[in-house]
């Protein structure tokens, strides 16, 4: 049986390139035989780094059965996940954030949670030795994901072993890291095709505080001008994605990784209290400015009050 490899809802880089590093990994490693799979469409970033290493985008698949057996990479929510992944034969989980709970196995399974930036670090730990016979595909695809995920080693969440692998990588790939990185920014930047409700969704994850739910939602850019001169209508639409996805309210974050700091879209009383209360921040308006703030996972989602 072909096992089923991937991650997220919403596939941005990692999420992408991880799934595909790991099915490379046991189809041609350990000669089992293996498929990524997305849940969704990959964003623009993620969409461009597949273009630049000639690899053809995964399958999108909207739910998993009894009968598959998967690997889950670079997640362990069930909020992020088919809704029957609990009826699926989960084989191996492989992760860099928090444990969430709620996921049921049907044996003792593998499950590798790393305090890392990218999952595809974690991964090239996992392969020891056998890192040396990836290609030069499988090293740009983890390459990408760790300049993704870290934002070129500004993220706080940046390791010392996420940023000497990514050297590495560049190394051998003969690639100027920071000239990538940028590339792979300016494709990220780009979101002008998506509409207001794609925008708040792209990057998101479903998290609770107390008995208020929120969706969080982060857009990392270099050019944050073009989400911001969108605030008007991506506010309206707030309500209406927050009605449609069974939660209390959508927050925000327009991450301008040039200048590290984020910006917090202030669309009522609730989100208000929720920048003052969780970043000290002095609200004055219908945006706030959080400098500093980067990371959703080490700097935004642990912060969150109401």
């Amino acid at each position: 049986m072909t096992i089923k490899v991937f991650g997220h809802k919403s596939p941005d880089t990692d999420s992408t390139g991880s799934p595909l590093i790991w099915a490379w990994y046991l189809s041609e490693v350990r000669g089992q035989p293996a498929e990524a799979k997305l849940l969704g469409e990959p964003n623009t970033e993620a969409a461009f780094v597949l273009q630049k290493w000639g690899v053809e985008k995964p399958e999108i698949i909207s739910d998993v059965s009894a009968d598959d057996k998967v690997v889950i990479v670079d997640t362990n929510n069930p909020a992020e996940l088919p809704a029957s992944i609990n009826d699926a034969d989960i084989i191996q989980i492989i992760d860099h954030h928090k444990l969430a709970g709620g996921l049921e196995t049907r044996a003792p399974i593998d499950i590798t949670i790393k305090p890392l930036a990218c999952t595809a670090t974690i991964m090239h730990n996992l392969m020891g030795p056998n890192e040396s016979r990836m290609t030069d595909q499988i090293k740009g695809l983890m390459l990408s994901c760790i300049l993704s995920d870290t934002l070129e080693f500004r993220s706080p969440t940046t390791t010392d072993q996420d940023k000497a692998l990514a050297e590495t990588l560049a190394k051998e790939l003969g690639i100027d890291l920071s000239a990538y990185a940028s590339e792979m920014f300016e494709a990220k930047s780009d979101v002008s095709a998506f509409s207001d409700a794609e925008l708040l969704r792209m990057d998101s994850k479903e998290y609770a505080v107390g008995d208020t739910k929120f969706r969080v939602s982060v857009l990392e850019t270099t050019a944050p001008k073009i989400v911001l001169d969108r605030k008007a209508s991506l506010m309206e639409t707030m309500g209406t994605v927050a009605q449609e996805d069974g939660v209390d309210q959508v927050l925000l974050f327009v991450v301008d990784i040039l200048n590290e700091e984020a910006t917090l879209l202030v669309p009522n009383e609730l989100v208000k209290t929720v920048a003052e209360k969780s970043f000290d921040a002095q609200v004055d308006g219908d945006t706030v400015v959080l400098p500093g703030v980067m990371s959703r996972k080490k700097q935004i989602i642990p912060s969150l009050k109401v």
